[in-house]
């Protein structure tokens, strides 16, 4: 981060380390630190996520409302990012200073989600033109230790991976207006799917080559930063049965951004973006595995019916 303090001497040994590929921590330039999960943390949300990234804890909470759509999208639902930055989570953040933080971050999952090769908001229409669901993605930055933007997208997309959404069981026309009856048992739900729910890859620029995962110190070293928004991949998040029908699908970069006041030569733009890709895709891969292997422990704790009233 800007505000954490290192030696010249400690910056070079950073920069030579990147150069070497073989960076300060025993990492190459293309791994990422050890990362705990874990899903549905919060109860009165819809969905929930909490994401530990080395120093770096983030907490998501999802919730979901009935609203209209838009007129220029009648059959899409809604996605709705908000980011609040914890005033314990670094010193910088004190008053209103991760306002503008927050706002960047708000702003570039946004952009990722609303991509028409990402997140499928279909599955978010009740009725076309009419009624659909409205999810509230709430972003907690609890502690910064570097890549916010990688921790973010993971954590935003176990929660949606974890959201129920309540099923319809009836529709009400009165003059016009539909008045829905919702099922009010908490397992009579669907889930979400976000195989293509994008992922943000952050590739910090040191000297002449790309990082991705930069821990803070590393952050402070570097001028500028590329992050690549990623669609993912549907076979990952589901079983290997289901998988075989599914068609190849090839990751694709549905948004680009750039931090800082550097600049990238055309070809290190280049290398940086099928970097990200792959990185993206390894990321996905394990997301999917631990999600899926989650759920498959939670089966045993679902709810069970007894007596007359079922």
């Amino acid at each position: 981060m800007a505000g954490l303090l290192l030696s010249p001497t400690e910056k070079n040994f950073i920069l030579q380390g990147v150069q070497d590929d073989f960076r300060s921590d025993g990492r190459s330039n293309i791994d990422y630190r050890p990362m705990e999960l874990e899903t549905d943390v919060v109860s009165h949300a819809s969905g929930s996520a909490r994401l530990r990234l080395a120093n770096t804890d983030i907490l998501v909470g999802v919730k979901t409302e009935i609203d209209t759509p838009n007129p220029d999208k009648p059959g899409l639902g809604k996605l709705e990012f908000f980011v609040d930055c914890s005033a314990n989570a670094t010193p910088e953040f004190e008053g209103r200073g991760g306002e503008q933080l927050a706002n960047s971050i708000s702003n570039m999952m946004q952009r990722a989600y609303h991509s028409s090769q990402a997140f499928d908001l279909k599955q978010l229409c009740i009725f076309e033109g009419k009624q659909c669901w409205k999810l509230y993605i709430d972003i907690l930055i609890l502690e910064c230790g570097g890549n916010l933007c990688d921790a973010v997208s993971l954590a935003v997309k176990a929660a949606l991976f974890n959201t129920r959404i309540p099923f319809v069981k009836a529709a009400l026309m009165d003059g016009g207006n539909i008045d829905l009856q919702l099922s009010d048992d908490p397992y009579d739900s669907k889930l979400l799917n976000v195989g293509s729910a994008p992922l943000l890859v952050t590739l910090c620029k040191i000297g002449d080559k790309c990082v991705v995962d930069p821990s803070a110190e590393e952050e402070s070293c570097s001028v500028i930063s590329l992050v690549v928004g990623t669609t993912g991949n549907s076979k990952f998040y589901c079983s290997q049965e289901e998988a075989k029908k599914l068609p190849n699908v090839e990751s694709k970069c549905s948004t680009i951004g750039m931090n800082g006041a550097g600049s990238v030569a055309p070809k290190t733009l280049k290398d940086a973006i099928q970097q990200g890709l792959e990185a993206a895709k390894s990321l996905d891969k394990a997301l999917g595995q631990a999600l899926l292997r989650e759920r498959q422990e939670n089966i045993s704790f679902k709810k069970h019916s007894y007596g007359f009233l079922k």
